[in-house]
């Protein structure tokens, strides 16, 4: 190719690496030199030690942990407001007497809290979709946290319920953006042997926000004062300003910048991204990264002006990409769908079963130090099992202990049984904390096609936030005292979802670890059944280079 928008500056590229391979001399434009890289890029990613990767890509980590740590916020929030539920003082704030000296937050009402920034959160996800293809992450990322900074005002001196609603809302079109950003970013700066673990890492800073949380509001439950649930919202403040100046210092994803045409940005990006004694592969990397670019436009015969901004999500519904969105979406809403509104935030079925604050607020903390140890014990899982076994075998149990859960809830309650359901309660949040909690954004995340990785995952993610949605209007008429009732026995409306999401992942889901980005391209035009992705060898094929954007 002699278009200079197709082509590689060979050089400029030597001098960036510092690489004294002579056959990277050639033109990298021609598309046999660039197969050849290709297929020694991948060897080298499957020769590649986890001791390796941990030391060549030591860089990679600390950026793909800054920019998902913007999650932290969002996970935060997202047990922050439904534990206020059973929160004494905030329930005399924005809720009704119902007793003398009693008071709870009607049914509707925590609907309305509990499903509001999921709205917000919804419009966020699918603007991120958009944004991050149009100006990339780190810019996104920028303006969302100034954004999040100014909402946070709206409901630390909200007087009132009505107030209160109107900054979830708004609180959750930033959210949206930041909970796209982490499996995304990391997805891509990751070699194949980490990528499942950072992926997953998106789950435990999910984890570290309800565990503060759920420290704050230990700390709190006793304080009369308005500044028991103020200071929980003031909170969210502390962490723009580091990661706002974290962020502007990292590098842009190189499979981004290769995406927008720029492969030398993207090979300083690599640069930076890097080990000093990995350098030597960055041309290898680059070349694999503009031929998978080539082979999915090959592959869907698509312009990329068709895969750009909102363009892209018309293309994750057409030919082969109609799977991949499928099995992301369905993966990532298994996480609601797995029961996560009842049992996951469990502080308010605690204290519907007949515990006090204290001993629910101190079960609460537990549950959430359980959800950050268990994306821990999900690494160790990950490197020996895989993606799909984790995921269905994980499934089963929690469907199972759903069902244990509606039968223990349905004779009389003693004091026993209610400390019973509160352990299987707890064994339920350590099984998904290490199984389809982390698995859930590592195979959304792994799914999708390179040029539609944004809005895959925002896809993914919306489904997610659609049965939330549905889960926490319909939870709270389930459980509270002045509707439903139904208390633990809510376990078994959940096992009614949670049963055939177990179906579909056994005939559906299909197993991407040690599956490079472009194998996985490949595999899915072949159309290889789910059950057959880990056995099928694969010979990457070659392909004429495609413009860049």
């Amino acid at each position: 190719m002699e278009d200079t928008n197709k082509k590689v500056e060979i050089d400029h590229l030597e001098d960036l690496v510092g690489s004294d391979k002579s056959s990277f001399k050639q033109d990298l434009g021609k598309t046999a030199f660039v197969l050849d890289e290709a297929k020694d890029a991948t060897e080298a990613e499957h020769e590649l030690t986890l001791s390796q990767a941990l030391n060549f890509h030591k860089k990679a980590i600390f950026w793909a942990m800054v920019l998902a740590a913007t999650i932290i916020m969002e996970g935060y929030d997202n047990i922050l407001m439904t534990s206020f539920f059973g929160y004494p003082s905030f329930q005399k704030k924005y809720g009704v007497e119902i007793a003398p000296g009693e008071y709870q937050l009607t049914g509707p009402w925590q609907v309305a809290l509990g499903t509001t920034s999921s709205v917000g959160t919804i419009f966020g996800v699918f603007a991120n979709g958009y944004l991050v293809e149009t100006f990339g992450h780190r810019h996104v990322i920028l303006v969302s946290l100034i954004v999040m900074s100014a909402f946070i005002f709206i409901p630390f001196f909200a007087q009132n319920v009505e107030t209160l609603v109107v900054g979830q809302v708004l609180c959750g079109l930033p959210w949206g953006v930041f909970a796209v950003m982490g499996p995304t970013y990391s997805s891509e700066v990751m070699p194949l042997k980490l990528r499942g673990y950072m992926t997953a890492y998106t789950n435990m800073c999910w984890a570290i926000g309800q565990f503060i949380a759920a420290g704050v509001l230990k700390a709190l439950v006793n304080n009369t004062t308005e500044w028991s649930y103020r200071v929980p919202f003031a909170i969210q403040w502390v962490w723009p300003v580091p990661l706002f100046i974290l962020t502007y210092l990292a590098p842009d994803s190189p499979w981004w910048l290769v995406r927008r045409g720029r492969h030398e940005d993207a090979a300083k990006a690599l640069k930076r991204l890097m080990s000093k004694e990995a350098h030597h592969k960055i041309p290898q990397q680059v070349s694999l990264m503009i031929h998978t670019n080539a082979l999915e436009q090959a592959q869907h015969n698509a312009r990329s002006d068709e895969e750009k901004g909102w363009r892209g999500y018309l293309q994750c519904f057409k030919g082969t990409n109609l799977r991949r969105t499928e099995i992301a979406c369905v993966a990532l809403a298994g996480q609601v769908l797995s029961g996560s509104t009842f049992a996951y935030s469990p502080s308010y079925f605690f204290s519907q079963a007949g515990l006090n604050p204290d001993q629910v607020y101190a079960l609460n903390l537990g549950v959430t130090g359980i959800s950050f140890s268990g994306c821990v014990v999900s690494w160790f899982l990950l490197n020996r099992f895989g993606r799909r076994r984790i995921y269905v075998t994980g499934y089963a149990i929690l469907t199972t202990l759903l069902l244990v859960i509606g039968i223990l809830a349905s004779p009389k309650q003693v004091g026993a049984l209610k400390w019973v359901q509160s352990g299987v309660t707890i064994a339920w949040v350590a099984t998904y904390a290490s199984t389809i909690g982390p698995l859930a954004f590592t195979i959304s995340a792994e799914m999708s096609a390179t040029r539609l990785r944004a809005q895959s995952i925002a896809l993914a993610r919306n489904a997610y936030n659609l049965c939330s949605l549905i889960s926490n209007v319909v939870e709270p008429y389930l459980i509270n005292p002045t509707e439903a009732n139904l208390r633990g026995k809510t376990g078994f409306v959940w096992f009614g979802t949670a049963l055939p999401t177990l179906i579909w992942a056994f005939f559906r889901l299909p197993e991407t670890k040690d599956r490079t980005f472009e194998e996985l391209d490949i595999l899915f035009d072949r159309r290889v059944a789910a059950r057959k992705f880990s056995s099928t060898d694969v010979n990457i094929p070659s392909v004429e280079l495609g413009e860049s954007d």
